[in-house]
């Protein structure tokens, strides 16, 4: 059977099996569980807090320029801003060969940066996809002379270094002929406008989106482009639920509904489907108790790999940001751009590496780590592990007289010790109702990004 009737049989069977997508009576609401159940679904992920995003796809090969002309639009919606036609786009495929790619390689970058997790487009809203797909031709290994399934490299090699792998998969699709097209005008989520909408979500989409759990397990399912007008509430809430009876202890992202409100990522109010709320290269500007999140940023200024971007972020922005993320209680998911060729920038490589020098000393004070329970201050941050009695203390401006004063502390800690300490030198701390607690400090700081003293209490705040 050859993939085109493939596609069509496996789209008649999830109609079959579904009972129509829009009315799946005897499906589980997974989205009703137990509070234990989501504690411990979500468990690994809330420990994490630092994974990588991966944008990568034929959209590499123009590099952020078309017909001679540097776009000014993120690399990756090259096809929709510059209005290349289908067909045209479609030779970008033929141009893609990415032989320096190497799983391993990534995957050890990833690791030595502190990463816990990587989220890589499985497809984009260009609709090539990056793995083998049996739905399809218009993938990596029909499509492109390379001819490799760089998905399941990725997921050999992060079994193999403890990694998990995860995907991102867009809703929308300008290639696809029964989805919104290349010149969709619904961008605002203002009405409908493909009267065969229902036939590629049914017969495309979610049989693709089925494939990428059944062969490759991901952890995540990070889905985006929910903003258009033939896709619904009750179409994200159909797809959350089919997804997690087929794998019950994924993590799915609130795009995959209509609760996002723009930007911002987190849900416009109750009642939305998914598991943590999206923001886009922002952090929200308080921590949001009780609320699962993860802030997606670019190094630069482009999410794919765009020649001409070198607005690079410093490595002192960006550990920063980490530890920002953190003390409010969410998850860091910073993003890499890989070359045509298949290679990590070396910007990227270089920052991510600085990143990781950082957490191999203070990582304990993010991993694991609970919202503080102070609200942030213009010298650092905090970050907590309350079950431990911990709080610890990020400086990012080492105070010259010596002297740093939490004003919001007003029990004396047991200890105080700086992380970078191998010996956990007991500091000198005051105490008083009136000043809170003030800690003596070495005239030098450990790190000149962010040093980390730890705070052990006799009972948590």
């Amino acid at each position: 059977m050859d993939r085109k009737h493939y596609a069509i049989a496996v789209g008649l069977m999830v109609l079959v099996g579904g009972a129509a997508f829009g009315g799946q009576e005897s499906r589980k609401d997974f989205s009703n569980e137990a509070r234990a159940e989501r504690d411990a679904r979500m468990g690994w992920w809330r420990d994490a807090r630092f994974g990588m995003f991966i944008h990568w796809g034929i959209y590499s090969v123009p590099a952020g320029v078309y017909d001679g002309v540097p776009q000014q639009s993120v690399s990756e919606w090259i096809m929709n801003t510059a209005a290349i036609p289908v067909a045209e786009y479609e030779l970008y495929a033929q141009q893609f060969n990415p032989v320096q790619f190497d799983a391993d390689e990534w995957v050890t970058i990833a690791k030595d940066a502190g990463m816990k997790y990587i989220v890589i487009t499985s497809k984009h809203h260009d609709g090539f996809s990056m793995w083998d797909s049996a739905v399809t031709d218009y993938d990596i290994v029909d499509a492109t002379h390379f001819k490799r399934d760089v998905l399941a490299e990725l997921k050999k090699a992060c079994d193999k270094q403890g990694i998990r792998l995860c995907f991102y998969h867009s809703i929308m699709d300008w290639h696809h002929p029964d989805a919104q097209g290349l010149f969709y005008p619904n961008y605002n989520d203002s009405g409908r406008s493909s009267p065969n909408f229902a036939r590629y979500r049914d017969t495309y989409l979610r049989p693709q989106v089925r494939e990428l759990v059944e062969k490759y397990d991901p952890a995540v399912m990070w889905f985006d482009g929910e903003w258009i007008g033939d896709w619904t509430e009750e179409d994200g809430k159909n797809l959350y639920n089919e997804l997690r009876a087929m794998k019950p202890s994924l993590i799915i992202n609130n795009r995959i509904g209509k609760g996002r409100a723009g930007m911002q990522g987190m849900n416009k109010g109750p009642g939305y489907v998914g598991d943590f709320g999206t923001p886009e290269q922002e952090i929200p500007p308080t921590g949001l108790p009780g609320v699962d999140w993860e802030s997606c940023m670019t190094m630069n200024r482009s999410w794919g790999y765009k020649a001409c971007d070198n607005a690079w972020k410093s490595s002192l922005q960006l550990v920063r940001n980490l530890v920002d993320i953190a003390s409010k209680g969410g998850n860091f998911l910073l993003n890499v751009g890989p070359t045509p060729q298949g290679r990590i920038p070396r910007p990227s490589v270089e920052r991510l590496r600085d990143m990781g020098e950082w957490l191999k000393v203070n990582g304990q004070a993010v991993y694991g780590t609970s919202a503080s329970p102070f609200d942030p201050v213009e010298w650092g941050r905090f970050t907590s592990k309350p079950a431990e009695g911990l709080i610890y203390v990020h400086v990012f401006d080492w105070p010259k007289d010596g002297k740093l004063t939490i004003q919001q502390l007003k029990q004396k800690p047991l200890k105080a010790y700086l992380l970078a300490d191998p010996a956990k030198s007991e500091l000198t701390v005051r105490t008083s109702e009136e000043t809170g607690t003030t800690i003596s400090l070495p005239e030098k700081a450990p790190d000149p990004i962010s040093s980390v003293i730890v705070l052990q209490l006799e009972k948590p705040l």
